[in-house]
């Protein structure tokens, strides 16, 4: 898909995110003298104005500092990053999922919009194209106009499965249109190739943690969670996905491949072709939620596991929620050989997606500007996880890990031994902030030492907020009785 060259108006980000790429990379060490401003002029062919505001953005971000007479330098790091979360270790038999109470009473905090919220992964509402959606809703005219007021059976309205068949060969994917049916968000396509491949009673390999909506999935359709240790940044742990498939007979695997949530772990592509092999040689499906997959903080977006795909097995899920527009709930799978079992569960089940939304989202699609608002988005979301990384890491005890993503906006937080984080939860939402607590990652109270923060949004008040978790952390073990502190 063409891409437009960043106006001028934003073009000091471009040449602040160059700089930002060779510091992260170890080009420039901290205390390394920079370009002077006319240097930087020069060598990018900028204006003296932009080159010093890229200087400005990059010292508001906390990564160089401006000497007086001397220029501008890479700012020295007086931390060290803390350890990250152990692999986890859940349960070894398969588990009935029981968190519909839990999970309701979170989500409906989030709903009030007195509070700092950094419990709901949901993108920064200002930096999505809202406004230029509903700019292109108001401007339909003629057959487009009655399009998007008619009914759009599955697999959905053909223009914006064609915009997402050509964006899925940026995941590696090669698709056609017709290879594509239309959902209402990821979650949606998820519980309908759950429906394609399993029966009532069946166990499904996860991986853990994991997200509480999939786990809420399994429960509504009665299936078995049996859940495999993932590393905080590789992903699943294939050893153990294959003892598990040769002991239980697991009739699909559901994973998030790229940034799951909540650890934001990337698989490689050796593990994601090893995967489908291994799945493959079984005739087990393998059901990707990729809803992350357009959120890496570089430039390349990841492969999808569907790539590797040789015996369509795969049924590759996403959807616009964490990029464009949440409240569309647009989504898509590519099921593969349940390609019409899926379209006519969705039929039965709700008919279709909502026309008004789809043909608005394949106008916006077919503009040159999705690339550059993905590439900003990215920038933006790298630097405001560094920003919730860093607080973090200031206000929280010894004893706190936290994860390392590569890409979307969650991060998973290991608080200190004897840290509850339902507790936490419960004490955060007096002083007005939520979180999620670790209790809705797992379908056991494995995680109940850990909390999930959502870091799409970086301000005052998202600062502020984590400096009180943390205090509110330390008066948590103050609180404790002495003889379990001693026991611990």
């Amino acid at each position: 898909m063409p891409s437009t060259t960043p106006s001028a108006e934003y073009l000091y980000e471009t040449v602040a995110n160059d700089i930002r790429t060779l510091i992260t990379s170890g080009t420039y060490r901290p205390g390394d003298r920079l370009p002077s401003v006319r240097q930087l002029s020069r060598q990018k062919r900028i204006s003296v104005s932009t080159a010093l505001q890229a200087y400005m953005l990059l010292e508001s971000r906390g990564l160089v500092e401006a000497r007086p007479q001397s220029g501008y330098y890479v700012r020295q790091r007086t931390f060290t990053p803390p350890p990250e979360p152990e692999i986890s270790s859940p349960a070894s038999d398969p588990t009935q999922v029981s968190l519909e109470e839990l999970a309701f009473m979170t989500l409906r905090d989030t709903e009030n919009p007195n509070l700092v919220k950094l419990g709901i992964a949901l993108p920064d509402p200002d930096l999505l194209p809202t406004k230029k959606l509903l700019r292109i809703i108001a401007g339909l005219k003629g057959g487009k106009e009655l399009q998007a007021n008619a009914y759009v059976f599955p697999p959905g309205y053909e223009p914006l499965r064609v915009q997402i068949a050509q964006r899925a060969h940026l995941a590696g994917i090669s698709l056609a249109p017709g290879d594509l049916v239309i959902t209402s968000g990821c979650l949606d396509a998820v519980d309908l190739c759950l429906r394609a491949v399993c029966q009532k009673g069946d166990i499904v390999a996860i991986d853990s943690p994991t997200h509480f909506g999939l786990l809420q999935c399994l429960e509504g359709l009665g299936l078995k969670a049996l859940e495999i240790p993932t590393h905080p940044r590789e992903g699943i742990s294939l050893s153990a996905l294959r003892f598990a498939l040769d002991h239980n007979p697991v009739r699909a695997v559901v994973l998030v491949s790229n940034f799951n949530n909540p650890l934001g772990c990337l698989m490689s592509d050796d593990n994601k072709r090893e995967l489908v092999k291994m799945l493959a040689a079984r005739e087990i499906p393998l059901i990707e939620d990729d809803v992350f997959g357009e959120m890496s903080f570089s430039d390349q977006r990841p492969t999808a596991c569907k790539a590797f795909d040789e015996k369509e097995l795969v049924l590759w899920c996403s959807s616009f929620s964490k990029d464009i527009a949440p409240g569309f709930r647009v989504g898509w799978c590519a099921p593969g050989r349940y390609q019409t079992k899926v379209e006519w569960l969705k039929f039965v089940s709700s008919e279709g997606t909502a026309a008004i939304t789809q043909v608005a989202l394949a106008e916006l699609l077919a503009t040159s500007g999705m690339d550059y608002h993905l590439r900003r988005l990215r920038r933006l979301y790298a630097f405001n996880l560094e920003q919730v990384s860093l607080q973090v890491m200031r206000s929280f005890p010894e004893g706190t890990r936290l994860t390392r993503p590569t890409g979307g906006f969650l991060l998973w937080v290991q608080l200190p031994e004897g840290c509850d984080s339902l507790q936490l939860y419960k004490r955060a939402l007096v002083e007005g902030i939520t979180l999620a607590p670790g209790y809705l990652f797992s379908a056991t109270p494995r995680y109940a030492g850990f909390i999930r923060l959502c870091t799409a949004t970086w301000n005052h008040a998202v600062e502020q907020a984590i400096t009180r978790l943390g205090a509110l952390v330390v008066e948590g073990q103050a609180a404790q009785p002495a003889g379990r502190r001693r026991a611990e």
